[in-house]
């Protein structure tokens, strides 16, 4: 008799097989915590002969059933997945969203993500924590479809390059693919503090593009915010006004209750976030983290 048996445990799902009369298969395998790796079946269809529910569990144990631990496995994904607003599925992008407050007086600031080859966003939301599929501050805004051709960490990569260039990027080993690139980032980023003005999603999104060598140049948080306000493609016309409208109510606001006084408060508010980062990104290098 073949039988099948799981079982719950606060950790992990623990899956046990039984095996009455397993030397009449050739099925090798090895079982481990929320995985189960068949090594060969030369004759899967035998299976049948147990009954249909132990062929669908154990089809279920191969698939994997543990949709939140899905999300997290990186998996080869096909190339032809398309961008798709409605379920937040971005492949390829970074991806944009306006900040409560801060974007109502400067709406060049927000909070931005890397999206993995099977579009789930990937952000850094607070200390030690990298955030999947669940963009923090609500459905992005706008978004920029990168070239995976444009990044030279796999792509027209030479075998010879240096210990020195490669330890640069944080791992001597060679990145074999864009969600090989953003795994490392994020396992490094669940080791960081987060702190809006030197270690931020913008930190982050800059860590992984200089991990996989996007167009071969130095990212941090300065030369991607303007990269994104640039480039970065509105989602359509509500995103628009999410992005703009709270802007224009507070100026207005600003304006009536305040007139020239608001306006100079304001330009010395954006003068010293702006100072603040340049500075520290190209004066002090080490004081904001890429």
């Amino acid at each position: 008799m073949f039988g099948i048996q799981t079982e719950e445990s606060p950790l992990s799902l623990v899956t046990t097989f039984s095996f009455a009369e397993k030397s009449r298969f050739d099925f090798p395998y090895i079982l481990g915590f929320n995985e189960i790796q068949l090594l060969t079946c030369k004759d899967f269809t035998q299976l049948q002969s147990f009954g249909s529910s132990y062929v669908k569990t154990l089809k279920q144990l191969l698939m994997g059933s543990n949709e939140d631990h899905a999300l997290m496995i990186e998996e080869h994904v096909p190339e032809l997945i398309q961008i798709d607003p409605a379920r937040s599925r971005f492949p390829y992008c970074i991806v944009w969203s306006p900040l409560p407050v801060l974007s109502w007086f400067f709406p060049c600031i927000g909070h931005i993500g890397i999206c993995r080859a099977d579009g789930v966003i990937l952000d850094f939301a607070g200390p030690n924590f990298v955030c999947v599929d669940n963009f923090v501050f609500g459905a992005p805004t706008r978004y920029i479809q990168l070239g995976k051709e444009q990044c030279s960490a796999f792509y027209n990569s030479s075998p010879h390059d240096s210990d020195d260039e490669a330890h640069q990027n944080g791992d001597k080993s060679e990145i074999t693919s864009w969600d090989d690139a953003l795994l490392r980032s994020t396992q490094e980023y669940q080791h960081h503090s987060y702190n809006i003005l030197t270690c931020n999603c913008h930190s982050f999104v800059a860590n992984c593009l200089n991990m996989l060598k996007f167009r071969a140049r130095n990212w941090n948080v300065v030369n991607l915010a303007v990269f994104m306000f640039i480039n970065g493609r509105f989602i359509n016309r509500l995103a628009i006004v999410r992005t703009y409208l709270p802007f224009v109510v507070a100026s207005a606001i600003g304006l009536a209750l305040g007139g020239k006084t608001y306006l100079t408060y304001l330009a010395a508010f954006i003068v010293v976030l702006v100072g603040w980062y340049l500075i520290g990104t190209y004066c002090f290098k080490k004081l904001i983290h890429v």
